[in-house]
């Protein structure tokens, strides 16, 4: 817990570090966004998509349900589509094109890849496949199943009898190349981001999606054929019904499919790497050490509060009129927000939808939602803590702070001009002692779970998020007392963006095919 602690401290933004960095973009090796491998055909995805009718609030607020018998590649497509497909571009001035994807990523730059271990995939041999978001494809990294060694890996005899598990990795350097080594951060929040809307769609799907945290690092990363100093896997999500336990295989062997570079040359960071190595488990025992040490730390009962000191929020929409399917074709990050404000109630279910509880191997609960509001109709403008339990903020202080909320978020006005601001802190001096140096994984990927659904409930709902970087010491002291002893992780802000600052292809989706393009 010791380097978890170093690290975040390190990496901390202040100031007086934001205005000392001597770091500029090197556009030369900006890294190419798509991992492409050379010597693997591609396995082209059905481009018949489901449009996911489901409503999006009805779909955050549902959880992990299950109910179908087999897993289709037309499940498969539709879940790799709406979690991490390309679902629109953007032109410049001069030629510049960004091809953005479902789930959002800090500074568009999507380091998380994700890769398949099919088992019973109906349409889809068994095997390990990597997902290709540029050509909307499967390549094939190993055949046959390999869901036993992975069971075996993550000490969950389930990963053997459901029908696929889904492996997200981060490759560092898409990211670090703009972030340096607070990019190890940016490694959860935006894994976290994708989770959310994988969890949402799997669900949906009625795939009964479950989240293993916990797993023997090197096992995994070998099963991958990654090199864990540049590549390595974060999360596993289990899907589908469960059936008869895949059978044990001989030892995996090594995997050498060459790909293309990311760029011409690279900058490490070895203080991301560091904790990384820090952050990992060696053996199935130590998984289960590990969950055993933090299975009551999720969850803690709130401290007490006057009721005066409470404000009832209105109960949480259970219906937006808006399909997921068109939530997250229509979702993108808000670049510029007008000074508009939110009623209570969409705040209120933003919040709710943020915080509904992931089924996973570990407790959630970690985190806590602190909030500057500055315009929600029916909600006086100042600083509060989000209650869960009770569905109502605690005041901290009233008071109107769009220039301390544009001041905390690394003085970027998004922070300012947002109707509210969610800062999500967490106690990483209680985390850490139960789940050690990987406990600051939970914590990152919690936010970036909450932001995402923060992120789709404001867009069913018609409105705007953004994720934001902050200075993380004031942000602690802005909302102190209250928040004494904890550490700033991430920010979301929500409104009615202004004009044009939606990024948008400025056309209706067609919901029935996944664009060509």
């Amino acid at each position: 817990m010791r380097v978890a602690r170093e690290y975040h401290d390190r990496t901390a933004h202040s100031p007086y570090s934001v205005r000392a960095s001597t770091h500029s973009l090197d556009w030369d090796v900006k890294p190419f966004p798509f991992k492409v491998y050379t010597d693997l055909p591609p396995l082209a995805l059905p481009r018949d998509i489901d449009p996911l009718a489901v409503d999006a609030l009805a779909a955050l607020a549902a959880g992990p349900s299950g109910g179908v018998e087999r897993v289709t590649l037309d499940d498969l497509a539709t879940l790799l589509y709406y979690a991490a497909g390309v679902t629109k571009k953007q032109t410049y001035p001069g030629g510049g094109e960004v091809l953005f994807r479902a789930a959002p990523s800090t500074g568009a730059l999507y380091q998380t890849e994700v890769y398949v271990a099919a088992g019973r995939i109906e349409g889809l041999e068994p095997g390990l496949y990597h997902f290709s978001p540029g050509d909307f494809a499967l390549r094939r990294l190993r055949a046959g199943d390999v869901r036993a060694p992975l069971a075996h890996a993550a000490a969950d005899e389930a990963l053997a009898r459901r029908a696929a598990t889904i492996i997200l990795t981060a490759i560092y350097w898409r990211n670090t190349w703009k972030y340096q080594a607070r990019g190890y951060r940016h490694l959860f929040w935006d894994s976290g981001t994708l989770l959310a809307h994988l969890l949402a769609v799997g669900g949906a799907l009625g795939l009964a999606p479950r989240l293993d945290t916990g797993f023997v690092d090197a096992d995994v990363n070998r099963a991958l054929g990654v090199d864990a100093e540049r590549e390595a896997a974060l999360e596993l999500v289990t899907l589908g019904p469960q059936g008869a336990p895949a059978a044990p295989v001989a030892a995996l062997e090594d995997l050498r499919h060459p790909y293309v570079p990311l760029s011409s040359s690279e900058v490490d960071y070895p203080l991301l790497r560091e904790i990384h190595r820090a952050s990992m488990l060696h053996t199935p025992d130590d998984v289960r050490a590990w969950r055993e040490a933090g299975r009551g730390l999720g969850g803690r009962p709130p401290r007490p509060v006057s009721p005066r000191a409470l404000v009832p929020l209105p109960a949480a929409r259970e219906a937006s009129g808006r399909s997921l399917g068109e939530t997250i074709q229509r979702r993108g990050s808000t670049r510029q927000f007008g000074l508009v404000p939110l009623s209570a109630v969409e705040l209120a279910t933003a919040l709710w939808s943020a915080t509904r509880s992931v089924d996973a191997d570990v407790p959630t609960g970690l985190v806590d939602l602190y909030l500057i509001v500055n315009a929600v109709d029916g909600v006086e403008p100042g600083a509060y803590h989000y209650r869960p339990e009770a569905h109502a903020l605690e005041l901290l202080k009233a008071g109107r702070y769009r220039n301390e909320s544009a001041y905390l978020c690394l003085e970027q006005p998004l922070g300012g001009d947002a109707a509210a601001v969610i800062y999500f802190l967490a106690p990483l001096d209680r985390i850490l002692p139960a789940f050690g140096d990987r406990g600051y994984r939970l914590a990152n990927l919690e936010a970036g779970i909450a932001g995402g659904r923060a992120y789709l409930a404001a867009y069913a709902q018609g409105f705007g998020a953004s994720g934001l970087t902050f200075y993380d010491g004031h942000v602690v002291e802005f909302f102190s007392p209250h928040a004494a002893g904890k550490d700033a992780i991430f920010v979301v802000a929500l409104g009615r963006a202004a004009g044009s600052g939606r990024v948008t292809i400025g056309t209706t989706p067609t919901l029935s095919r996944r664009p060509s393009g």
